[in-house]
């Protein structure tokens, strides 16, 4: 069985390159078709397999300008030779469902959410986007959408990474979905389970608007409490200029490292609304708790045994939930949130996976 595996673009690593390295550990030959490819970003398991790239990698800057070449898209993946492929997997998160496959190929799509910037964030990706882009974005908005959900006409089976995401494809796209988790490896971060918690809170993540890392920082500010964020992003002069002494700026670390700032964290704040967000249960994994945004994939994970919401997204609410955890903080159970995290390890993402493709 020939297999293609189409994902919207190998640019930055991050939660949806986690999904696609293990689906390539599922079909070892499978070949990776791409918008456009930084070849830095490509994680060493996919380094064995062949990549190629649509007429977008092939554009100038195509690695800093692909948001400006997103209407191209639809275009490059309908250009796309599919023919000789049994099987096709998209990641879906930028354009990639789009493509078009023979009739005796099934197409199952791995959807992290129908594009954000299309839908239900719109407003908030317009105000955030510079002059330019903004044009852009306005100018091509309709005609996206239209081709959005008609292309949503070419997928056989859809699978969401959460039930939120699932919620979008049935209100966007008018489709059904079976929701499986995405893949975390939780036996290595459970292997970093201490005990004792030290003397911080911990926030890690690209440092982009929507995570907003700006709220763990306002609220552990107001309660002069100590706080490590992990990570890099455009958002980095901007949060190190409001940061106080008590917040650390610890850049990007490597794996071993941030497994030790997960289990040694009094607990995670999580005070963006994401798709799914694997960092929260790799830190659950190490046995520690997570205070996260009451919306999105974090309904999926975050229980009254692993952690607790916040209602509003602003440092006040955010700041009463973390004196909250502080009063209770004795109840929470590291080897009963490590043990929850089960229900989202590598081996059990495979196995669902594996079921719905042959199905």
């Amino acid at each position: 069985m020939r297999i293609a595996i189409i994902h919207y673009w190998l640019v930055t690593p991050g939660g949806g390159e986690k999904v696609l390295r293990t689906l390539c550990e599922m079909y070892p030959e499978a070949d990776i078709y791409t918008h456009c490819l930084n070849p830095q970003a490509i994680p060493d398991g996919l380094k064995s397999h062949n990549i190629r790239t649509t007429f977008i990698g092939k554009l100038p800057f195509s690695t800093k300008l692909y948001k400006l070449y997103l209407p191209l898209m639809p275009l490059a993946l309908d250009l796309l030779d599919l023919s000789d492929y049994d099987l096709v997997i998209s990641c879906e998160s930028g354009p990639t469902k789009g493509v078009i496959t023979q009739v005796d190929c099934k197409h199952i799509c791995y959807c992290h959410t129908p594009m954000r910037y299309l839908w239900e964030s719109k407003d908030i990706y317009l105000k955030s986007s510079n002059i330019i882009l903004r044009f852009f974005m306005q100018l091509f908005f309709h005609y996206l959408r239209f081709w959005d959900v008609l292309s949503s006409q070419r997928v056989d089976t859809f699978v969401a990474n959460s039930n939120a995401v699932a919620q979008r494809i049935r209100r966007w796209w008018g489709k059904e979905s079976t929701v499986v988790h995405p893949p975390v490896d939780t036996n290595f971060f459970r292997s970093f389970k201490q005990e004792e918690p030290q003397d911080y809170y911990l926030f890690a993540g690209r440092l982009v608007k929507y995570k907003r890392a700006d709220l763990a920082i306002k609220a552990c500010e107001k309660l002069h409490r100590k706080l490590v964020v992990v990570g890099e992003g455009p958002e980095m002069d901007t949060l190190k200029a409001m940061a106080g002494p008590d917040i650390n700026f610890r850049g990007r670390v490597d794996r071993d490292e941030l497994a030790r700032l997960y289990s040694g964290c009094k607990a995670l704040l999580f005070p963006g609304e994401e798709d799914f967000g694997i960092v929260p249960v790799e830190v659950m994994a190490t046995g520690r708790p997570v205070i996260a945004y009451q919306k999105g994939g974090a309904l999926d994970y975050v229980t009254e045994d692993t952690g607790l919401f916040f209602d509003n997204q602003n440092p006040d609410s955010l700041a009463d939930a973390i004196r909250y955890f502080e009063s209770i903080q004795s109840d929470f159970n590291a080897d009963k949130i490590s043990n929850h995290t089960e229900k989202f390890s590598k081996a059990l993402f495979k196995q669902k996976m594996h079921d719905i493709i042959n199905a």
